[in-house]
């Protein structure tokens, strides 16, 4: 009679238990506020034009971050433009807040706003970074594919969500650039990525500057066969 009576008791104290547990679902747009500062270049002849140009996005390292635009020039296309070179293309430069990485949806929602206000051939849009801005490439193209037209990431890091996905972005133009002693953001992140892009038939481009450590943005963007590739591709 008293195990009867123990074990009357527990089954009444679990069903109460689980009379209190009820399972809903959650299902509600959630608006993220988002805040980046940019620089737009707009190529000769624009203002007066009525054509839409291709768009060129560019995005900074770990070293330019901050509230400071001027930085965003310092590598890149902006400074081989500043160096007396011309691209027949806009720019958009953002600047990543301090302390925090390239965010993939604060990225495409810029590009969206910038595709919108601007005259932007949207099958001719390019995302290119360097080392942070590298992994902010592999992120935001992993993640928003249907923005853009080619890809080219300067030593960056995997993106580990894509890396496990690569299908869609199987056949978008890529060209990877890293140096073989790079001891920052190694050069197995680029390996690995290539060759997954590979295996996934992806004919993806791959330079790797043999006597390069971290720095190989300079010899990258300072290379006017990197703007004829990526304006020569078109979705």
């Amino acid at each position: 009679m008293k195990k009867f009576l123990i074990l009357f008791l527990i089954t009444m104290f679990h069903f109460q238990v689980f009379s209190q547990i009820s399972e809903h679902s959650f299902d509600e747009k959630v608006e993220v506020p988002v805040k980046l500062d940019y620089v737009l270049y707009t190529p000769d002849g624009y203002k007066d034009s009525k054509k839409e140009y291709p768009l060129i996005v560019f995005l900074h390292g770990a070293g330019e971050r901050g509230e400071d635009l001027s930085k965003v020039s310092v590598h890149g296309p902006l400074n081989y433009i500043k160096e007396g070179n011309k691209i027949d293309a806009v720019i958009l430069a953002p600047q990543c807040p301090e302390g925090v990485y390239w965010r993939a949806h604060e990225v495409a929602a810029l590009v969206k706003k910038v595709i919108k206000e601007n005259r932007i051939d949207e099958s001719r849009v390019y995302l290119t970074g360097l080392s942070m801005g590298g992994y902010g490439v592999w992120a935001t193209g992993g993640e928003y594919p249907e923005l853009f037209a080619a890809m080219a990431p300067v030593c960056g890091a995997i993106y580990r969500p894509m890396y496990r996905n690569i299908s869609h972005i199987q056949k978008m133009p890529i060209w990877v650039f890293h140096g073989a002693l790079d001891d920052v953001v190694s050069p197995t992140n680029s390996n690995e990525m290539v060759k997954t892009l590979k295996e996934a038939g992806n004919d993806v481009k791959y330079t790797v500057y043999p006597l390069a450590n971290h720095n190989s943005w300079t010899e990258t963007y300072n290379n006017p066969a990197l703007y004829e590739w990526l304006l020569a591709q078109k979705k």
